[in-house]
């Protein structure tokens, strides 16, 4: 995870291209999606095809980035080349706050889907026992992280093909003599079932799906060639998009749209009204899986993030302290204590906890990837079609975030978000100050 690691550890962009697609399929789709189908209903596949355009220009800023000159903190270090400390300050800790909520999204997730076996079992203590799973396979160091990483993400895209195929057995008949289980709209108005505001607020949560990329943005920097980098995002972000649609799409044909609810995966609501128990509980072991990846990814950059930003001075220097094996251990006992308030929020607000921290989650990192477009437009040559994938990705970010003010659900995840940034700001406000005085003394 530190210096030494990165040194003698390359990968092949083939096997980037495997830890993103891992990266990106987690709670945020097997779970986040089922409140944007509730909200969009079948036009949600046009916003899965817009975010995972919007992403792909997010992440090909970056690429281009790291092709050029590859930086050990990634995204932060390009955002502190282009605009100064401060922005690489801001951009740090913004991340870190965006995983932290994300983390406690993904805890929540895995409870909720621990919880279809175990109902009378509380929230919180399947949160705290994935929680302390995680933190152990992170304390095997970058080696260990990749391993496991590559067989999860495996397992994920399997489940996901197989869901896709089964579908298509049953959708025709071949696995029941009547297709009984296609609900397909049968009007322009089934189709955007809440119109364009539906659309307008489902957006974050379609957008919330493709979280990770960033991650896969820091893994990048240890490529054995960074300029792959792009060609290894293309790649990946072209297949999850195309089985994101495919998956979600198939699943609202099999049952019925006021079925989804945000508690449950629209992959068991599916399953469930096939009547395939047994499938169901597979499939439901498999989210699990699939949540458990994502919350490891999560807990390994955000160390790694926090070690990145200690040592540079934009935050305590004890938390770039280092075990012998090489694990900056207290920026990872950072991270444990905000995934124990993580828990504690779960505890105390059970049934709509999930939506508010994703949202608050999901906006601030979709403000972390609008620092990256504006950096990569301040230290890159853009030619006129870069150019326009750059403010394409501003101007749809910024509806996604827009349009979480006009559902009640989300209101409450855009203000705390508000509130987070207008925190950073303020310290970072007081930082540049010492900095400046600190310059001052020098000379």
């Amino acid at each position: 995870m530190g210096d030494k690691a990165s040194k003698s550890k390359k990968i092949g962009w083939l096997q980037l291209t495997l830890l993103g697609l891992g990266f990106t399929s987690g709670t945020g789709f097997f779970l986040g999606s089922a409140i944007a189908i509730e909200r969009s209903g079948f036009s949600i596949l046009i916003l899965f095809l817009l975010a995972g355009i919007i992403t792909y220009c997010v992440f090909d800023a970056l690429a281009r980035m790291i092709a050029q000159h590859a930086e050990k903190g990634s995204f932060r270090a390009y955002s502190k080349n282009a605009f100064g400390r401060w922005a690489g300050f801001s951009h740090g800790w913004t991340y870190w706050t965006s995983e932290m909520l994300i983390l406690g999204s993904q805890l929540t997730a895995l409870g909720l889907f621990t919880k279809y076996w175990f109902d009378d079992i509380p929230l919180w203590i399947f949160a705290s026992g994935y929680a302390a799973l995680g933190v152990i396979i992170v304390m095997l160091g970058t080696k260990g992280f990749e391993k496991t990483e590559n067989v999860l993400a495996v397992i994920k895209i399997a489940a996901i093909v197989m869901f896709i195929i089964l579908a298509c057995l049953v959708i025709p008949g071949v696995l029941g003599k009547e297709n009984a289980h296609m609900h397909d709209p049968e009007r322009i108005k089934d189709f955007f079932t809440h119109g364009f505001m539906g659309m307008w607020t489902a957006l974050l949560y379609v957008f919330f799906a493709f979280a990770g990329i960033e991650v896969m943005g820091l893994m990048a920097t240890e490529l054995n060639n960074p300029k792959d980098a792009p060609k290894s995002g293309k790649l990946m972000i072209s297949i999850i998009t195309i089985l994101f649609i495919l998956s979600i799409g198939l699943a609202m044909l099999l049952a019925p749209l006021d079925a989804f609810n945000p508690q449950e995966s629209p992959f068991i609501t599916a399953l469930k009204d096939l009547k395939f128990t047994v499938i169901v509980h597979i499939f439901n072991g498999i989210l699990i899986i699939a949540g458990f990846s994502s919350l490891v990814a999560s807990l390994y950059s955000v160390t790694r993030i926090m070690y990145a930003i200690a040592k540079d001075g934009d935050a305590p220097r004890i938390l770039s302290k280092k075990s012998k094996r090489n694990l900056p251990y207290t920026s990872l006992i950072l991270t444990i204590c905000g995934m124990i308030v993580s828990i504690v929020i779960a505890l105390l607000l059970p049934k709509k906890v999930y939506e508010y921290i994703t949202t608050a989650g999901g906006l601030m990192l979709l403000y972390t990837w609008l620092f990256v477009v504006f950096a990569s437009r301040k230290l890159l040559k853009l030619s006129v079609w870069a150019q326009v994938k750059s403010y394409s990705a501003i101007v749809i970010i910024l509806v996604a975030a827009s349009g979480t003010l006009f559902d009640k659900t989300n209101r409450p995840g855009f203000f705390a978000s508000l509130i987070f940034i207008a925190i950073i700001g303020g310290v970072t406000l007081i930082m540049r100050k010492r900095w400046k005085k600190q310059q001052q003394g020098a000379s």
